[in-house]
């Protein structure tokens, strides 16, 4: 099984570098080489995979020092939201000029609708709750769950997954109302969520509970099991194809048969915390990656083998986002 998925990784590094040459060319924007971090300093952005880094400003110049800690980053296409302390702050043109958005903070997550185009829903998880906009985010109203921290949103349709203070809660009635935490999942913050892409037919998904490690529910988040990596705290997960990465507070892993045996990944990672993972071209391919750490940024381009820490400055990353992949970059789809 090692062997296949070291072959599966060689070969998407392939696909990731064409996929990327074409976008270039065929894009003036070139979002397929913008990466924004968000971090205790405000919000930054690499216009050249990571190259360099600028701090975001408002379009008058004035710093975003008023949203305080960036916790959160959601790019759709020209729009681009950013979430933190004093609120959110959106973008309409890729993210050259910015604006602020009538929400109170904290908000620690941001979610658009699967089919943004055509559905302006946006929602936004903080420590006051659920809120939801009909407008693009332009305006946003709390929906429920007032008092319960919502740290992560997955909205895979119909159900709404939520990772909050007080477990896995699941709606099917778009927020309002919810059901969890599930039997098997321990007491806790859930700050990492990882869902099957084939989510409707075979609701397997992966939560990383405080300091208790992975958790996995094969049934919806109605019961949950131990998954590994017990006594770590998990920050972030991520599922393409066979392969399931967790982001720790000692160093990045990965596990080749669905969450049974883990093993670390990375030596530049070792022991080290991290805060974030970002697969620019997932779910297409995990040649590239991106990850967010106490200290900076990191950047793989052979699926996570070998590190090189980017010009970042040395301070803890709590967001990591780019533009959605192109089209022909997302054909595939992850195996549950």
């Amino acid at each position: 099984m090692r062997a296949r998925a070291s072959e599966a990784v060689a070969a998407v590094c392939l696909a990731a570098i064409s996929t990327h040459s074409v976008a270039q060319q065929a894009n003036p924007v070139v979002t397929t080489l913008s990466v924004f971090a968000g971090a205790a300093g405000g919000l930054w952005q690499s216009k050249d995979w990571g190259g360099s880094w600028l701090l975001v400003k408002l379009g008058s110049g004035e710093s975003l020092q008023g949203l305080g800690s960036v916790t959160c980053i959601l790019p759709q296409g020209p729009r681009v939201y950013a979430g933190g302390e004093g609120g959110v702050v959106l973008s309409e043109d890729f993210g050259a000029v910015w604006r602020r958005v009538a929400i109170e903070g904290p908000i620690q997550i941001l979610l658009a609708s699967r089919y943004p185009a055509a559905d302006p829903t946006v929602l936004a998880g903080g420590s006051r709750g659920l809120s939801i906009s009909r407008d693009h985010g332009s305006t946003f109203k709390e929906v429920s769950l007032l008092g319960t921290a919502v740290l992560r949103l997955e909205w895979p349709g119909p159900d709404l997954v939520l990772g909050t203070s007080q477990g896995v809660l699941v709606s099917s009635d778009g927020g309002r109302s919810f059901r969890g935490p599930g039997a098997g999942l321990p007491e806790g913050s859930v700050m990492a969520l990882a869902l099957s892409s084939f989510y409707g037919n075979d609701p397997v998904l992966f939560a990383g509970v405080g300091q208790t490690g992975v958790y996995r529910s094969s049934d919806g988040a109605r019961t949950w099991v131990p998954s590994g990596l017990q006594g770590r705290a998990v920050n972030d997960l991520a599922w393409i194809g066979p392969l399931l990465y967790a982001a720790t507070d000692r160093g990045l892993f990965r596990s080749e048969d669905a969450g049974k045996v883990w093993a670390p990944l990375g030596k530049e990672l070792a022991e080290r915390q991290l805060t974030r993972l970002l697969f620019p071209l997932m779910p297409a391919s995990g040649a590239e990656i991106f990850v967010g750490t106490d200290e900076g940024i990191y950047r793989s381009s052979d699926g996570g083998l070998n590190w090189l820490r980017t010009s970042f400055p040395k301070e803890r990353v709590l967001a990591l986002a780019t533009f959605p992949a192109p089209a022909s970059a997302v054909k595939s789809k992850r195996a549950p």
